[in-house]
């Protein structure tokens, strides 16, 4: 019996939030679809999430800049305040990342993705350093002062991947140099950071630098994910999940350290992109062992790092093209209809947590409590054997999930009184949105009624909801027949 301890009455101290504090959207164009702000308003208000990123703020598409016959520049906001007004209205505040180079700025033609994402550098830093600061004060005449001292602005992604950016470290560093004190002559108040790598590249080069060379730095950013390897465009890589433990948490503690040793130990550190896969196209993104995969990770990286953003919160996105099948192993939290798989009910179980922590006997499990009463969230992380087959291979079958060990919740110290008890879960064939599609009788293209279906099987509604008493001296059990990979949320609210 795994037995899963706390008392209401010791608290650890406040929750962590900082799984909610960021998530990513494919590219700034992308956000603009109805489709894509309709899911961008399901996980602000389901899963909390506070901060938006995503690539592409500068692309063409965007039409933000350009030059007349004479090669001066010509700035256009709209589609920026369109975007931007839209993340605000919703309570939502930009991440903002500064790239990729607009065509009419680039010192050459090499792109990235299907919507070709410039990735040279500029071919004047004059003109770069005009651009930022006519983009920066405009969200300042626009938005003011005090809301956009709330924003970050993280200079361009993964340049240390020539797939990204085609300068070296050098050339990376000056041009953070020129936008980073470009922003901070505007304001001090706004926070600006990098180096955004891939693979947590070039943190302590670029805290190095930053600090002999007097550039500002106000945070670091790198990222993670749970398989070997960096960039997949078009998806075509077979990926493995990395069987150890310390996946994706290695690399953030080790951060971490390089960090505490620099010369700027008190840097904010920011995961500005983590998930299990980095391709666009692995089927452990729609699968229900995601789930309990990013509640085991952020577990073992609280008080380690200021964010964590999941990369992505739709399906609807066009890195290797437009999604073409309603399941294909997109980085979503939703699909492109707006199902919802296993890995978005992770974030929202985890945004129904209290502001405080209880202390809790076990590593898999949070117990939190709020004015509403108490609520524990546990799960079983199982690494399955995939039989050498890649992700793409294994991820695509049913995969029906074997027992775990029984558990048990056991909650001591509760006021006396009358609550309603309601138990959420994910898993296999529960809120499993793939593995139910799987048993649709699929043609190519579903209809209306076979999304209402997948629909209706996964609202993410309480499993259980009753009523209990809770007399004096009395703790409070609750036993779980737990499979590999479930995740479960009780809450006990009084009435």
């Amino acid at each position: 019996m795994r037995l899963i301890k706390a008392d209401a009455n010791i608290v650890k101290g406040n929750h962590s939030k900082m799984f909610k504090e960021c998530v990513g959207c494919g590219r700034a164009y992308e956000g603009l679809l109805a489709e894509q702000q309709r899911h961008m308003k399901i996980v602000s208000n389901e899963c909390g999430f506070k901060y938006l990123r995503f690539h592409g703020l500068l692309h063409d598409d965007m039409a933000v800049y350009n030059e007349d016959s004479q090669g001066n520049p010509i700035y256009n906001w709209q589609y920026i305040d369109l975007l931007y007004d839209y993340i605000i209205s919703i309570g939502m505040k930009p991440f903002v990342e500064l790239g990729f180079m607009p065509q009419s700025l680039a010192s050459g033609t090499e792109t990235v993705f299907w919507w070709r994402g410039n990735v040279t550098p500029p071919k004047s830093y004059d003109k770069w350093e005009k651009l930022i600061y006519e983009l920066v004060m405009h969200f300042t005449r626009r938005y003011g002062h005090d809301e956009v001292s709330q924003w970050y602005f993280e200079v361009w992604n993964e340049p240390n991947l020539s797939g990204f950016f085609t300068g070296d470290m050098a050339e990376y560093f000056k041009l953070y140099e020129v936008t980073s004190k470009t922003i901070k002559n505007i304001s001090s108040d706004y926070r600006v950071g990098g180096p955004a790598t891939a693979g947590c590249g070039w943190v302590t080069e670029f805290i190095e630098f930053c600090y002999n060379n007097k550039v500002p730095v106000d945070f670091v950013s790198t990222h993670t994910y749970g398989v070997d390897g960096f960039l997949d465009e078009f998806g075509v890589q077979q990926l493995f999940l990395d069987s150890n433990p310390g996946a994706v948490s290695d690399d953030i503690i080790r951060v971490q350290e390089q960090v505490k040793v620099s010369p700027i130990p008190k840097l904010e550190i920011h995961f500005t992109e983590w998930s299990t896969s980095y391709s666009p196209n692995d089927p452990i993104h729609d699968s229900y062992h995601s789930a309990a995969y990013i509640l085991s990770k952020i577990k073992k990286c609280e008080g380690k790092v200021n964010s964590m953003s999941y990369w992505v919160f739709s399906d609807i996105f066009e890195e290797p093209a437009p999604p073409k099948t309603h399941f294909h192993g997109g980085f979503g939290l939703l699909n492109v209809q707006g199902l919802k798989k296993p890995s978005f009910f992770a974030y929202k179980y985890l945004n129904k947590l209290g502001e405080l922590e209880l202390k809790c006997n076990d590593e898999n499990a949070w117990v939190c409590k709020s004015d509403k009463g108490i609520q524990a969230l546990l799960w079983d992380y199982t690494h399955i054997d995939q039989n050498n087959m890649s992700n793409q291979t294994f991820y695509k079958m049913d995969l029906p999930s074997l027992p775990a060990e029984k558990s048990q919740l056991c909650l001591s110290n509760l006021k006396t009184g009358k609550y309603q008890l309601s138990v959420y879960s994910v898993g296999y064939k529960q809120n499993d949105v793939y593995t139910e599609f799987l048993d649709i009788n699929y043609s190519g293209t579903m209809s209306k009624e076979q999304i209402e279906i997948l629909n209706s099987k996964t609202t993410g509604l309480p499993v259980i909801q009753t009523y209990i008493t809770v007399k004096e001296g009395m703790d409070f059990t609750y036993e779980i027949d737990m499979r590999q990979n479930d995740v479960y949320l009780v809450t006990i609210e009084s009435i």
